[in-house]
């Protein structure tokens, strides 16, 4: 389908309240240097009433849009870096310039859109294209939104937020705490705790800065890559969890069941294109924040996460899922004081070669995860009621990472697989008998 978006208007949002001199450099922690993608885009999809295709007051339109700037100006107040500007590496300048805010209209019903989203038309959506560049950043607006309306009066909420400051947890939180004040006091907004550069201070950055890039470096394929989304019901995640249970995992997740899954559909395929099977390295980000001791609060704000990784060789009974929860759990409250503690720079130096060192092997097939679940991003209400559809990005272009991001159906669950691969090996797993059995392709999200 053919899909205008016409920009409105322009401007930046500044905090309702300044922030105090003291708190003007922001200082970034040693892990908000671990990923190098430069945003963490997210779409939320919110129709004008209850229900998609029914009447709505136009009225109600400015409105929203009014709450919505206004609840932000609030926001920004608490979440004072994501109205600055990124000053470098080390620190953002929280100079109260604001959120670059983009409002735009759709030449389109949101229930024809979504009857059948085209993947990189969601990219439009979005205030700044989607890119793994990550040179010239300096200067540039911590913070960009794009509210677009579409012609029936639903409205889509596209962020790309730098993700030097935030990863899909704290994402969530700020999401939250916005929703939250747009409601006018309905429930209490959520504080950010910024004490991540406490945790992990960033005293000499470029050496993780370095080793990331080269790790990252080593996993980028070349090729044309594609974007599809499998959908897994409810029960045929069941399904797979059944099948995952093994002495080791006698109660494998959501996320391990799918995962495993995932991984042993793109070793085949890598298996027939290659006529035969081949060692495959999997990464995993896991969220640091329940692996603490104490447990460190959800509303976190920073990178929190580390890799985790898993090499598979290739034959028939390999233990795929046990794989998964074997490379996960490693990351305890131990491993945590270790990443903190004098050898900390060794540990982290050591995991992110050992991971570079096995992508970078001729003859092994890579393929990373991200997981969104359980984030919440489903409960952000901004007063109109919950979103319809929570949405990820298609990808394009020829360099680019093999990536899986999980992402909570809108009842919570069943699990949305955005899977980006080279077109010829996506067109190989599209054929995959099992796969096809127990997931949908590119379904309507309603």
């Amino acid at each position: 389908m053919k899909m205008e978006v016409e920009i409105v208007s322009r401007e930046n949002i500044k905090p309702s309240c300044p922030t105090p001199s003291q708190l003007r450099i922001f200082k970034l922690s040693l892990l908000d240097q671990l990923i190098p993608a430069p945003y963490a885009p997210i779409i939320l999809f919110y129709p004008a009433n209850d229900n998609i295709s029914g009447q709505y007051d136009q009225n109600d339109i400015p409105k929203r849009l009014k709450s919505l700037k206004k609840s932000l100006s609030d926001t920004l107040t608490r979440f004072y870096p994501l109205a600055g500007k990124i000053k470098d590496d080390l620190s953002i300048d929280c100079n109260d310039e604001g959120a670059h805010y983009v409002e735009a209209r759709v030449d389109s019903s949101l229930r024809q859109f979504l009857g059948q989203p085209d993947l990189l038309l969601v990219n439009k959506l979005l205030p700044i294209d989607p890119s793994f560049a990550i040179s010239g950043l300096a200067g540039t607006n911590v913070a960009n939104i794009q509210v677009n309306v579409f012609d029936c009066g639903g409205i889509a909420i596209g962020l790309s937020i730098s993700h030097k400051i935030l990863d899909g947890v704290a994402l969530g939180a700020f999401l939250k705490s916005w929703a939250a004040e747009a409601q006018g006091g309905a429930q209490e907004p959520i504080r950010p705790n910024f004490e991540a550069s406490s945790l992990f201070p960033a005293n000499d950055l470029s050496w993780l800065r370095d080793a990331s890039l080269v790790m990252f470096g080593s996993l980028f394929t070349n090729g044309s890559a594609l974007t599809k989304r499998f959908v897994f019901t409810p029960s045929a995640i069941s399904t797979l969890k059944a099948q995952s249970k093994t002495p080791g995992v006698k109660n494998p997740t959501r996320v391990e069941a799918v995962s495993g899954f995932l991984w042993r559909c793109f070793m085949a395929a890598c298996k027939e294109k290659n006529g035969v099977s081949r060692p495959s390295l999997l990464t995993h980000v896991v969220n640091l924040r329940r692996r603490m001791t104490p447990f460190w609060p959800e509303n976190s704000i920073g990178n929190l996460v580390w890799m985790a990784a898993a090499k598979a060789e290739g034959g028939v009974g390999d233990d795929l899922v046990g794989l998964v929860r074997d490379s996960t759990s490693k990351f305890d409250g131990e491993f945590v004081r270790s990443m903190r503690g004098d050898k900390g720079k060794c540990l982290m130096r050591e995991c992110l070669k050992e991971i570079g060192d096995v992508g970078s092997r001729e003859g092994v097939d890579y393929i990373g995860f991200s997981s969104w679940c359980k984030i919440g991003f489903y409960e952000v209400d901004f007063g109109w009621g919950k979103p319809i559809w929570v949405s990820s990005i298609g990808l394009s272009g020829s360099v680019f990472l093999n990536l899986v991001i999980l992402v909570d159906t809108r009842l919570g669950d069943g699990i949305e697989a955005w899977v980006t691969l080279d077109q010829h090996d996506m067109a190989i797993i599209e054929t995959n008998s099992e796969l096809l059995n127990l997931a949908q392709v590119d379904p309507s999200p309603f």
